[in-house]
């Protein structure tokens, strides 16, 4: 059995490109203020930067997004995250001994945490941050690990 891979959470997506945003538009609201000294050329060419610009950024932000997986098996947890260097860490579910929770107050109510999962055998835990229902995802890898060690 294999789930879904899952992605993280769209609040990524948000975080990574509200900055950008505010700043483009703050220099389009300034660019088009009827200042006699700024031609129409001049306005054209700084819509066109900051939309150049915008869309570099969030085609950057998207493929981090878009790179970070996890997936759970009947087997394994396997992380993988990066898009030029891709990383990828596989935990064998028989070997899972914590997997553990946390949620900030925005986390708790949009649904996103980060989980770590301890395994035996490993320098420290790994974490998947800006995970969706992580409280889910906990409870699934404990149940797939119990089934594996009864057999």
């Amino acid at each position: 059995m294999v789930m879904q891979p899952l992605r993280k959470h769209w609040i990524v997506l948000v975080s990574g490109l509200w900055f950008p945003t505010v700043v483009g538009l703050a220099l389009l609201f300034i660019a088009f203020l009827p200042i006699p000294l700024i031609t129409q050329e001049a306005r054209v060419l700084v819509t066109v930067i900051v939309l150049l610009i915008w869309g570099a950024w969030a085609g950057v932000v998207y493929l981090q997004w878009a790179s970070a997986e996890l997936t759970v098996t009947d087997q394994r947890v396997i992380l993988e995250e990066g898009i030029f260097t891709r990383t990828s860490k596989v935990i064998a579910l028989d070997r899972v001994q914590d997997v553990s929770t946390k949620q900030s107050l925005v986390g708790r109510i949009l649904k996103y945490g980060q989980v770590e999962v301890d395994a035996a055998g490993v320098q420290g835990a790994e974490k998947f941050d800006y995970c969706r229902s992580p409280e889910l995802l906990r409870d699934q890898v404990f149940i797939l690990s119990e089934q594996l060690r009864r057999g």
